[in-house]
């Protein structure tokens, strides 16, 4: 495991290779597998990821307290048959981190990567990804393995739990590994994945972790379809040459302070934020009555 993002940079320059090389190398000497058993079963993660981006984009779920009920759905059919302002792309990337959210919430079947709250994330990029590019298995898995490295470093520094760190760690955490993704496959370098993580946290440093009830649903399903959407622009940005100026490693270092800095009732109690509106209130009093 490398420690900073320097050390991963200068590592791939001097064997000329790429960060999920680096990855599946670790991988291959911890687990005693060969590649092609580690890239199996990459290819049932990827199974996995896929089935639930696309489970709910034609159907309706319905929950206790109407969080989420439906919004993949409309958000699939909306662009469908209008123009978003975002772009139909974008509008069904949302829908299918929606999807996978309320395949969640139903407990139906999700790859935690890197938290259950966060799942809709790296689904989502995926997903939209291969569409798009026609991407084959093994770049898409390689673009997993690349995550694999920024969710090491994020574990090392930080943490992905919503009750340490907020939501920053949780859908921050998913959308940076997403963006480090994306890069690797679309072909950028080392340097330009994690610039793209770095820029992902930077833009969600801080928030915070306040779900009605304590249920991963309201609002960690918006932050789900958010979080897509910060991956792809934060990886654009780094693939046009935008850098950032604090390195990965001090970025999340930077996350996991601010983590620690926050109140205990916006870490995943169920007592502030959006929790602690009148509406939160009476629904949590009404989920603890049943």
């Amino acid at each position: 495991m490398y420690n900073t993002a320097k050390e991963i940079i200068d590592t791939c320059k001097e064997k000329n290779c790429h960060i999920y090389d680096l990855v599946l190398d670790e991988e291959m000497k911890r687990s005693k597998k060969s590649e092609a058993e580690v890239r199996a079963h990459l290819d049932e993660i990827i199974k996995v990821m896929t089935d639930s981006a696309l489970e709910n984009l034609n159907k309706k779920n319905t929950t206790r307290f109407q969080m989420t009920d439906g919004f993949a759905q409309m958000c699939n059919k909306y662009q469908e048959n209008e123009e978003p302002i975002i772009g139909k792309f974008l509008m069904k990337t949302m829908a299918m981190a929606f999807s996978t959210s309320e395949v969640n919430d139903a407990m139906g079947k999700v790859v935690a990567a890197p938290t259950a709250g966060s799942s809709g994330i790296m689904p989502a990029t995926i997903v939209a990804a291969k569409e798009k590019y026609d991407l084959d298995n093994e770049v898409i898995q390689n673009g997993l393995l690349t995550s694999i490295a920024i969710g090491q470093i994020i574990a090392k520094y930080a943490t992905f739990a919503g009750a340490e760190g907020g939501c920053q760690a949780e859908c921050g955490s998913a959308s940076a590994m997403a963006a480090s993704a994306l890069v690797s496959m679309l072909g950028g370098t080392p340097e330009q994945a994690l610039h793209a993580a770095s820029i992902t946290l930077v833009n969600i440093l801080g928030l915070v972790c306040d779900p009605i009830a304590g249920l991963v649903q309201y609002p960690c399903t918006f932050r789900n379809a958010s979080g897509v959407i910060n991956a792809f622009i934060s990886a654009d940005m780094a693939l046009a040459g935008v850098t950032s100026l604090v390195p990965f490693d001090e970025v999340t270092q930077a996350m996991g302070e601010v983590g620690r800095a926050m109140h205990e009732s916006l870490r995943e109690t169920g007592i502030g934020g959006l929790a602690g509106t009148k509406t939160g209130k009476r629904i949590r009093r009404e989920f603890l009555e049943k």
